[in-house]
């Protein structure tokens, strides 16, 4: 392996940058979709912008066209986009809940209408109760599936919901862990200290594959979406695993790539080494660990901000697809690509770490989609904004 050290202090290996667009100073991006030669990116929020929408027809100069912006006490970081309609989730800002007192925020998840990408209509929202949607997973109309709340239960849980009628979204399914559903009568049953809840499910067929944080991994039955049923709950361990975010299926292979996310900052941070594995699901009632990906070298631990893995592009329908390559953002190690051909030792084959943008402290490279022609549009949560990277090598 060898880097290069680009002018600008950009450590990168097979990857360059082809643009990089900072949205007027709201640069705390997330989620990306990218369709119809415009990118959808969500914000962290604070400051109220919620969306914002990019042209992208020329990749390399990309253009602000809107932004939308929240509720107070709220922020939208998740997009996911199906032909003409945007979801935005609607969560309670943690960012303002430093005084809960007289605080409102919405809690849900919102429907645009997109037919003119550069005037979005909300049209739709569908209610959850609590904290909120944090992430969702609509890749083929009418069905999105979500970590959402309601009333009652310990936190965010599996929730199914029918789009058939945008403007008036319905609930058809939900799903919890035992011990979640504190007004039925329900205890939890894990250890002090360890959060089980929803973070993240992707779907494949009729599984729905989902990252449940200190619960680990759990795959569910959604042949019938009004009643999800437990196939199995793989626990990587409290001593070498937390936060487990997304579970995600790989294309033709009964594969696994499952991210822990990485959630203290700083030097000295008191996180243990979170990791990105491969499962094997051969047997989807016995999922198995086969192997860790390798932690990207450099001194990255050392460095302010979060230093680990976070999220991967989940290859949705009609992005960039892969049954070897596996793109993974590392918040301050940056971007991370591995090629997982020989599933007992995956190994990495390119990388991109910018600066920290003007007036940040640290790089938190946090979401990354990459679209059929291998171009990869990233997000920096802590003011970045998005950059778009292409390969120097082909990836396939």
């Amino acid at each position: 392996m060898s880097a290069t050290t680009v002018r600008d202090g950009t450590e990168a290996w097979n990857l360059r940058l082809l643009a990089q667009h900072r949205l007027d100073g709201h640069g705390d991006t997330m989620h990306v979709n990218v369709h119809d030669g415009f990118a959808y990116v969500g914000h962290m929020g604070d400051d109220r912008v919620g969306t914002s929408v990019l042209d992208v027809s020329d990749p390399s100069r990309p253009r602000l066209v809107t932004q939308l912006h929240t509720p107070p006490g709220t922020h939208s970081h998740k997009v996911q986009v199906v032909g003409e309609l945007l979801l935005v989730n609607h969560e309670r800002n943690p960012g303002e809940m430093n005084d809960l007192s007289g605080t409102t925020w919405s809690a849900g998840l919102a429907v645009f209408d997109i037919s003119r990408p550069w005037k979005p209509e909300q049209i739709g929202f569908l209610a959850t109760p609590g904290k909120g949607v944090h992430r969702m997973t609509f890749w083929q109309s009418p069905y999105v599936v979500m970590s959402g709340s309601d009333h009652g239960f310990t936190d965010q849980f599996f929730i199914a919901a029918d789009l058939s009628d945008p403007t008036q979204p319905v609930e058809v399914g939900r799903w919890w862990l035992p011990g979640m559903f504190s007004a039925n009568g329900e205890a939890p049953g894990w250890p002090p200290g360890r959060a089980y809840k929803h973070h993240h499910s992707i779907i494949r067929g009729q599984r729905a594959y989902g990252g449940w944080w200190d619960a680990g991994l759990v795959i569910l039955d959604i042949s019938d979406l009004s009643q999800p049923r437990l196939v199995s709950r793989l626990d990587f361990g409290a001593e070498v695993s937390g936060a487990t975010h997304t579970a995600m299926p790989v294309p033709g292979r009964d594969l696994l790539v499952v991210t822990d996310e990485c959630v203290k900052a700083g030097p000295g941070r008191p996180d243990i080494e979170k990791h990105v594995r491969l499962v094997d699901i051969s047997d989807e009632t016995n999922p198995t660990v086969i192997s860790q990906f390798p932690v990207p070298a450099g001194d990255y631990h050392d460095r302010p901000g979060r230093s680990g893995p976070h999220n991967l592009h989940e290859m949705r329908p009609g992005s960039f697809s892969s049954s070897r390559t596996i793109h993974v953002t590392y918040f301050n190690a940056g971007l991370r690509v591995f090629d997982i051909v020989d599933p007992s030792a995956p190994q990495e084959i390119a990388y991109f770490v910018p600066p920290a943008a003007p007036g940040c402290s640290a790089l938190q490279f946090n979401d990354v989609t990459v679209t059929p022609d291998g171009l990869i549009y990233v997000t920096d949560r802590a003011g970045g904004g998005l950059y778009i990277l292409e390969p120097e090598i082909e990836l396939s």
